[in-house]
C-alpha cells in the first residue's frame, strides 16, 4: 500500500533509507512527481519499470542534488554542459550525455547516454542530499497516462503498491523538463519543457537542433526557421530515445481529442452523453457537462494542465475536447503534450508513428 509521507527531517531520513533499502519512494519536483529508487541498483530501477509497465528500453533520468556529482555519472562534462547546467540548474532541464563507467543498463534502457538533471524543488533537494546519490525517476504515474503533480495523485495513481510518497504540495511548473542531449557534439533538444526554447538559445548564442518529430512539429509552422535551426543534424548520429517520446503519452483514459477552438462548441453539441472540455474561456450557457477553464498564458496554463486532465478522466465522460493552444514558440512544450495526449488509447491512431499523425491533424 502507498503511503504518503510529511516534508519533515524524520520522514525525509526514512525515505532515503527506503531508497538504500531498494524500495520506491516518490517525491515532488517542480515539475511533475517522480517515480524515485537507487539509481545504482539494478533490482530497485526493476521495480520502477514494473510498477509503471514501462518498457524496458524507455530511459529514466538521474536526479541529482548538484552540479557536481555530474563526474560520477557521465563519462566528460563538455562545456557546453556546464554553460546550460549553470543557467538552468536546478531547474527543468535535464541533459543526456555519455554514460561513466558503471551505470546500469536499467537506467539509460541499454542505452550509451544518461539523462541527468538537478531538479529546482526543495523537498527533492533534500532528500537526494540525505541518500547521497543519484535518484533514477521518471514521473510517478502508470506509464503513458497523465504525468501527477500532486501527492494524491501518486497516492491514488499507486494504492495497491509499496511506495512511499513525500508530499511537497502541488508541482509550480507543471509540466516535465526540457530534454537536451549533448552526445553528439552539438545541443539537440529531444522533448519541449520547463524550459524554452528560446532561453536555450539566447544561453548558448545559437540555434538549437530539434529531434525529428519536433522538426515536423515545427515546419507545420509554430516555429520559423525549423529546417535552418536544425542544419547538418543529421551529421550527428543516430537520436537517442528519451523519456515522454512515445506517439501516445501523458494520455487519459478517456477519449480525448483536439479541437480548433472556432470549432469547440460544433463538436462538443455534436458529440451524444457527457463531454469534457479543457478550454481558456469560460463555458458557454448551457454546456451539459464539466468545462474547466485555464489560465491563458504558457506558464499558469502548463501549471494546471494535468491535474485538468485527471479532473476530466474521473468525470465519467464519453469524450475530452481539449481547445488547440496558439501555434507559437511559448506553448510548444504544451503542444507537444497535447498532441501525444489526444492520440490515446481512445484514438484509432494511437499507434501511429507520431509524422503520420501529424499529417492528418
Amino acid at each position: 500500500m502507498s503511503r504518503v509521507l510529511s516534508p519533515s527531517e524524520s520522514d525525509v531520513a526514512l525515505a532515503a533509507e527506503a531508497l538504500r533499502l531498494g524500495r520506491l519512494v516518490a517525491f515532488p519536483t517542480e515539475t511533475v512527481y517522480g517515480l524515485g529508487a537507487a539509481a545504482r541498483d539494478p533490482a530497485a530501477v526493476a521495480r520502477i519499470y514494473a510498477v509503471k509497465g514501462r518498457p524496458a528500453t524507455h530511459p529514466v533520468i538521474v536526479h541529482l542534488a548538484s552540479a557536481a556529482w555530474l563526474e560520477a555519472w557521465v563519462a566528460a562534462v563538455p562545456a557546453v554542459a556546464r554553460r546550460l547546467g549553470e543557467a538552468f540548474w536546478p531547474g527543468p532541464m535535464t541533459l543526456v550525455l555519455p554514460r561513466a563507467d558503471g551505470v546500469p543498463d536499467a537506467v539509460t534502457g541499454g542505452q550509451s547516454t544518461v539523462g541527468v538533471r538537478v531538479p529546482d524543488h526543495p523537498l527533492a533537494l533534500r532528500l537526494l542530499r540525505a541518500f547521497g546519490d543519484g535518484v533514477a525517476a521518471p514521473s510517478a504515474n502508470r506509464f503513458g497516462r497523465v504525468s501527477p503533480t500532486t501527492a494524491a495523485h501518486v497516492a491514488e495513481e499507486f494504492a495497491a503498491d509499496d511506495v512511499l510518497v513525500l508530499d511537497g504540495g502541488p508541482c509550480r511548473v507543471g509540466v516535465e523538463s526540457t530534454i537536451v542531449d549533448l552526445s553528439a557534439g552539438i545541443a539537440r533538444v529531444l522533448r519541449p519543457g520547463g524550459v524554452p526554447l528560446e532561453a536555450i538559445e539566447r544561453v548558448l548564442g545559437e540555434r538549437v537542433a530539434l529531434a525529428p518529430d519536433l522538426v515536423e512539429t515545427l515546419e507545420r509552422g509554430e516555429v520559423p526557421a525549423a529546417t535552418e535551426r536544425n542544419g547538418d543534424v543529421a551529421a550527428a548520429g543516430e537520436v537517442p530515445r528519451a523519456p515522454g517520446g512515445m506517439p501516445s503519452h501523458y494520455a487519459p483514459v478517456t477519449p480525448t481529442e483536439l479541437v480548433a477552438p472556432g470549432a469547440l462548441a460544433g463538436r462538443s453539441a455534436a458529440l451524444a452523453g457527457v463531454v469534457g472540455v479543457l478550454a481558456r474561456r469560460a463555458a458557454p450557457a448551457g454546456h451539459p457537462g464539466p468545462w474547466l477553464q485555464l489560465p491563458d498564458a504558457p506558464e499558469g496554463y502548463g501549471r494546471e494542465l494535468y491535474a485538468a486532465l485527471r479532473r476530466l478522466d474521473a468525470a465519467g465522460c464519453r469524450r475530452i475536447l481539449i481547445e488547440a493552444v496558439p501555434a507559437t514558440a511559448p506553448w510548444l512544450a504544451i503542444r507537444d503534450r497535447l498532441r501525444r495526449a489526444a492520440a490515446g488509447p481512445g484514438s484509432a491512431r494511437a499507434h501511429e508513428p507520431l509524422h503520420k499523425r501529424q499529417e492528418g491533424a
